[in-house]
C-alpha cells in the first residue's frame, strides 16, 4: 500500500492528486464521448482516475497499461499524458524507463492493430499514427518530467551546497570574532595591568613614607594589597588568553613604524596625519593600528607594487585611519581573504565605531575605520551585530523558500497544455490539408466524363488519402471485373442520417470505365 501511494501527504499533495485526476476524469469522459469505440465511458473514466492516483507508486506499469489503452477508446490519452510525466520523473533505474516505454509502444501498436479490423486503416498510416502519437502523448511528456526530475536534484545539490559553505563562513567568521576578543582582551590586560601596577608601586612607596600618619599608611597599604589583587586577578583570568606568539598591538604612534617597515622593503607608502592629536583610550588605539596593520598587509598581498596611502586624520569626535592602495600590476583589486576584516569589524563595533572595505572604480582597494574617542561603555552596551544574521539570509533564506506548489504545479500544467495545444494545432492543419487533398468537388465529378484516359483523369484529381478514404471501399456498388478504382469524399453535405458522400473513378485499360456519387454509413 506505500509502495502505490508513496507519501508524504500533507494537504497540498492531496489537493493536487484530486484536482489533477478530476481533470484526468473530466477529459477522459469528452474524448470518449466523442469515441465510437464502443467502450463503456464510466468504465474508462474510472480506470483512468484508479490508475492516475497509482502513477506516483507505480509509474513503469500504468504507463504500460495506459499506453495499451490508447491503441483502443481516445479516453485513455490523458492518462497517458499524466502517466508519461509520472514515469520520466520518478523511473531513475538506467534501463527500466526505456523498457517500459518500450513495452507500452508495443502494447500500443498491438491494440492499434485489433482496433484496425474494425476501422480498416492502411497499416503503414496505422504504423505511423502510433510513433507519432505515442512520441507526442507519452515520450514528450516523459522528458518534461525527467527534465524537472534533473533540475530539482541540481537545485538540491546546489542548496545543500550553498547552506553548508554558509555554515563555514559563519564558522571561520565567529572564530575571528572569538580571536579578535581574545585580542582586545590582551591588550586590555596589557595597558590595564600596567596601570595597576603603577598604582601598587604608588601605593607602596606611600606606605613607607615617614610623613604619613599611621591610619594614612594603613589605608595606603589596604588600596596597595587591593591594587595587588586586582592585578593578580587580572592575569589569571586574562592573561590564560595570550598566544605567545602574539606581538603586542602598538597605538596610533605604532602607524609610523608600520609606515617605515614597508617603505624600508621597497614599497611606496605614503602617510598623512590630519587634524589635531588627541590622546586615544589605549583600546582605541590598539584598534587604530590594527586597521593600518590589516591595510597593508592586504595592499602587500593582493596589490604587490602598488602605491600605499596612510591616512590618519583626527577629527572632532572619532579619528579615522585609511588605507588605500592603487590597482595591482595584473589588474585586480585587492581583496582581503575576510578573516582579518571579520575581526576588525569586531573589534570596531564593540567600541562604538565602523569599519568599511571595498574596491575602487580604478581597481584599486580602500579599507578605512572610524573609532570614537571615547567608547562610554560600547564594550558592553554595544548590541551584536546581525552581519552573520544578514547573510544567511541572504544565501541560504531565498532557497529555503521554495517555491509556490500551485506556481509549479500551475507552469507544468500550462506547459504540458501548450505543448498538447501546438500538436493539436498542427493535427487540425495536417488533417484539414488532408481533407483537400482528399475531396472531390461535383462541379471537377460533373466534368470529367467516362472514356477518358486515365493520365488526364489523373492530372485534374487531388492526390488522394487512403487514411482518410481506406474505409469507402467497403461501401457503394460493386468494383467492375478487372478494373482498378481510386476513392474521394465528395462535398455534399451528409445527410440526417450521417452518411458519407463518396466518388469513385475506376479504370481499365489506361481508360476511365466507371464513376459513381454515393452515400454511405462509415
Amino acid at each position: 500500500m506505500e509502495r502505490a501511494f508513496p507519501g508524504p501527504w500533507s494537504w497540498w499533495p492531496v489537493t493536487r492528486e484530486v484536482l489533477g485526476g478530476l481533470v484526468v476524469c473530466g477529459l477522459a469522459a469528452l474524448l470518449q464521448a466523442a469515441d465510437s469505440g464502443g467502450w463503456p465511458s464510466g468504465a474508462v473514466v474510472g480506470i483512468s482516475g484508479v490508475l492516475f492516483l497509482l502513477r506516483r507508486g507505480l509509474p513503469g506499469p500504468v504507463l504500460v497499461v495506459a499506453a495499451a489503452g490508447v491503441g483502443g477508446p481516445s479516453g485513455f490519452l490523458p492518462l497517458l499524458v499524466a502517466a508519461g510525466y509520472s514515469a520520466g520523473r520518478r523511473i531513475t533505474k538506467p534501463w527500466h524507463a526505456p523498457a517500459y516505454f518500450a513495452a507500452g509502444f508495443v502494447l500500443n501498436l498491438a491494440m492499434g492493430v485489433l482496433q484496425n479490423r474494425r476501422d480498416h486503416f492502411p497499416l503503414p498510416a496505422l504504423f505511423g499514427i502510433c510513433v507519432v502519437g505515442y512520441l507526442l502523448v507519452g515520450v514528450l511528456p516523459a522528458l518534461f518530467g525527467r527534465y524537472r526530475a534533473q533540475r530539482s536534484a541540481l537545485l538540491d545539490s546546489l542548496r545543500e551546497r550553498n547552506e553548508q559553505l554558509v555554515r563555514e563562513r559563519v564558522m571561520i567568521a565567529h572564530q575571528a570574532r572569538l580571536r579578535e576578543r581574545h585580542r582586545i582582551a590582551q591588550d586590555m590586560h596589557d595597558s590595564l595591568g600596567h596601570q595597576l601596577a603603577l598604582i601598587a608601586v604608588h601605593t607602596g612607596a606611600l606606605e613607607v613614607d615617614r610623613t604619613l600618619g599611621e591610619r594614612q599608611r594603613e589605608a595606603v597599604g589596604v588600596l596597595r594589597q587591593a591594587a595587588t589583587g586586582a592585578m593578580r586577578e587580572l592575569r589569571q583570568v586574562v592573561g590564560l588568553l595570550r598566544e605567545d606568539a602574539a606581538p603586542a598591538a602598538g597605538g596610533v604612534d605604532a602607524i609610523d613604524r608600520l609606515v617605515e617597515s614597508s617603505q624600508a622593503a621597497g614599497t611606496q607608502v605614503e602617510l598623512r596625519h590630519e587634524g589635531t592629536p588627541r590622546e586615544l583610550a589605549a583600546a582605541v588605539g590598539h584598534a587604530a593600528y590594527r586597521i593600518a596593520q590589516e591595510g597593508l598587509t592586504n595592499a602587500h598581498k593582493h596589490a604587490p607594487g602598488a602605491p600605499i596611502v596612510v591616512t590618519v586624520r583626527h577629527e572632532r569626535d572619532a579619528v579615522i585611519v585609511e588605507v588605500v592602495n592603487g590597482p595591482g600590476g595584473d589588474g585586480t583589486s585587492a581583496v582581503s581573504g575576510g578573516q582579518g576584516l571579520t575581526g576588525l569589524r569586531e573589534r570596531a563595533r564593540l567600541l562604538g565605531g565602523v569599519v568599511q572595505a571595498g574596491g575602487l572604480p580604478d581597481g584599486g582597494f580602500r579599507l578605512g575605520g572610524r573609532l570614537p574617542y571615547a567608547s562610554d561603555g560600547a564594550l558592553a552596551a554595544v548590541p551584536e551585530d546581525e552581519e552573520l544574521q544578514a547573510l544567511a539570509d541572504r544565501l541560504i533564506g531565498p532557497e529555503k523558500r521554495r517555491r509556490s506548489p500551485a506556481l509549479g504545479c500551475a507552469l507544468g500544467a500550462g506547459a504540458v497544455l501548450a505543448v498538447v495545444g501546438v500538436v493539436a494545432a498542427v493535427g487540425i492543419l495536417m488533417f484539414i490539408s488532408s481533407m483537400r487533398d482528399a475531396t472531390v468537388s461535383t462541379k471537377l465529378y460533373d466534368s470529367i466524363e467516362v472514356g477518358q484516359s486515365e493520365e488526364a483523369v489523373n492530372g485534374r484529381l487531388p492526390v488522394g488519402s487512403d487514411f482518410l478514404t481506406g474505409e469507402f471501399k467497403q461501401i457503394g456498388p460493386p468494383v467492375p471485373d478487372g478494373a482498378h478504382c481510386r476513392w474521394f469524399a465528395g462535398d455534399v453535405p451528409s445527410g440526417p442520417e450521417g452518411n458519407q458522400d463518396v466518388v469513385r473513378f475506376c479504370f481499365k485499360d489506361g481508360v476511365l470505365v466507371e464513376k459513381q456519387h454515393f452515400q454511405g454509413k462509415v
